[in-house]
């Protein structure tokens, strides 16, 4: 096997040397850094990942904790499934390996978030489709563990988060809509006090006071972002005895469900009821009819979470990242346009 002593030898630098080069410090000559690089290449060489954690005092592992209580904690939700490739390219470019976390049992106080990470030896985490509300999110942002969230703005001392522009895609897709006529447009929203939700929410308010459209609370409905509550959500609409002839469902799974309750009452998309999502996921271009939505660059976001936790990582005092990114209004065929 070989060592770092092989490779000095044949470099004819010092132990001390190699290390340096190997760990990326700065104060080694490019000449010498080339010639150890290239001899640690001949070699083959492959550092010990505990040898490694010993010196740097790092595991180079990234924790993930994935909570979303409607597909039992198993990375399922096609919109999370395109971030985590996003994360995943972007901490494996920088030699980081990513730990799943399985939520905590209903009830157990006693292993935290922040106490898994110290279990495991992170060095940073990502949060992804986590409640703000939580107490072990609240603790894990004071705990001073580098953190980054997607989609929950939570901030300490060494916590940031990545989110698209909520409010202006949501905005675009409902005045979209009113471009087209519709009066009676309806939202099938998350939850409402969450920022994603909340954002959605604002976005389709500004959008109807510039339209000039006044707000009917009966065309709210609040819950989750998935298929069931699309469907269900439709289906009270359509129950209203003036049902709302355009829908602004803000996720794509949400509309899907919206779809298929309006089909089976025998009513046409978009002929009878238009209908707007929101994340463009792949399944939108796939569905009859093919669904009008906004897109986030949900890679994106896995990458600028990636890149900003690493930042945090290395740099401890740099300043916890906020990120937003711009979204995009997709037009196909459900809204009639």
């Amino acid at each position: 096997m070989t060592t770092i002593r092989d490779i000095a030898r044949l470099a004819g630098v010092s132990v001390a040397t190699v290390s340096r080069v190997l760990n990326h410090y700065p104060d080694v000559s490019e000449e010498t850094k080339q010639r150890v690089l290239q001899v640690a290449a001949q070699l083959d060489y492959r550092p010990s990942a505990a040898a490694r954690a010993l010196v740097t005092r790092r595991s180079n592992v990234i924790g993930v904790f994935y909570l979303h209580e409607h597909e039992n904690n198993v990375v399922l939700h096609p919109f999370f499934q395109e971030v985590l490739v996003g994360l995943k390219r972007t901490v494996g470019r920088a030699g980081f390996d990513m730990l799943f976390f399985t939520s905590q049992a209903p009830g157990d106080e006693s292993y935290t978030y922040v106490k898994r990470c110290l279990h495991h030896r992170v060095d940073g985490v990502v949060l992804l489709g986590v409640d703000r509300a939580d107490p072990g999110v609240a603790e894990l942002g004071s705990s001073g563990i580098p953190c980054v969230a997607v989609d929950v703005d939570i901030l300490g001392p060494r916590t940031g988060y990545v989110i698209s522009d909520n409010t202006g895609g949501a905005r675009s897709a409902v005045a979209h809509l009113a471009g087209l006529g519709h009066r009676r447009i309806a939202l099938i929203n998350g939850i409402a006090n969450h920022r994603v939700g909340h954002d959605r929410f604002l976005g389709y308010c500004e959008a109807l006071a510039q339209a000039g459209i006044p707000y009917r609370s009966e065309y709210v409905l609040d819950h989750d972002f998935t298929w069931e509550h699309g469907y269900n959500a439709a289906r009270r609409l359509l129950d209203l005895p003036e049902p709302p002839t355009a829908i602004f469902a803000a996720a794509d799974y949400t509309a899907i469900g919206a779809i298929k309750a309006i089909q089976e009452r025998g009513l046409r998309v978009p002929g009878d009821v238009a209908v707007v999502g929101f994340d463009d996921i792949q399944m939108a271009s796939m569905v009859h009819p093919a669904l009008t939505t906004v897109r986030q660059d949900k890679e994106g976001l896995g990458r600028e979470a990636g890149e900003a936790l690493i930042r945090l990582i290395e740099e401890p005092d740099a300043r916890p990242p906020v990120v937003t990114l711009p979204t995009e209004l997709v037009v196909r065929e459900s809204c009639g346009a």
